[in-house]
């Protein structure tokens, strides 16, 4: 089981520690960051009044498994930077206990209930999770980052909280 708390600057250097190369960066931050990841990008990033951090901590020790976000727009809610760090912690449940708390944070400290998050399709696992917890693929919506010389392709998923 997991816990969200507020991300702070006393945990800055775990996540910068935690992504290792460009492509990291890319499919953990996407385009808003540029590797190596530095204490001023989060800095910049977290100025955001609409952008809420969250530090992920395992509830038997306290340690810190992963790094999620919020960001708010006009009439809905984005999640994003969804990372489990422990590579070994992936696809045990983790990510999708965490998304269920980033979407119990929304519904109780907010008015959005659209919600959305992009994924790059190659990252079936994320995909998969999100869809156990209720997301769609959005059709209509797809996003190209380059990538050291490659094309990803990002799929767009939402949900409503009221359905």
């Amino acid at each position: 089981m997991v816990y969200l708390e507020k991300f702070d600057k006393k945990f800055y250097s775990e996540l910068i520690d935690s992504v290792k190369n460009a492509k990291d960066l890319m499919q953990f931050g996407g385009p808003e960051f540029i590797f190596p990841l530095t204490k001023s990008q989060i800095d910049k990033t977290l100025s955001d009044e609409n952008r809420i951090a969250f530090r992920v901590a395992n509830t038997s020790d306290g340690r810190t498994v992963g790094h999620c976000e919020i960001y708010f727009k006009e009439d809905s809610a984005k999640l994003g930077r969804i990372l489990i760090i422990d590579k070994d912690q992936r696809g045990k449940g983790i990510g999708e206990q965490m998304v269920i708390l980033l979407l119990e944070f929304i519904r109780e400290n907010r008015k959005e209930r659209n919600i959305e998050l992009n994924v790059f399709d190659f990252n079936v696992g994320a995909i998969k999770c999100y869809e156990k917890v209720g997301f769609t693929i959005n059709p209509d919506k797809k996003l190209i980052r380059e990538v050291d010389g490659e094309t990803w392709m990002a799929l767009n998923m939402v949900l409503n909280l009221e359905e």
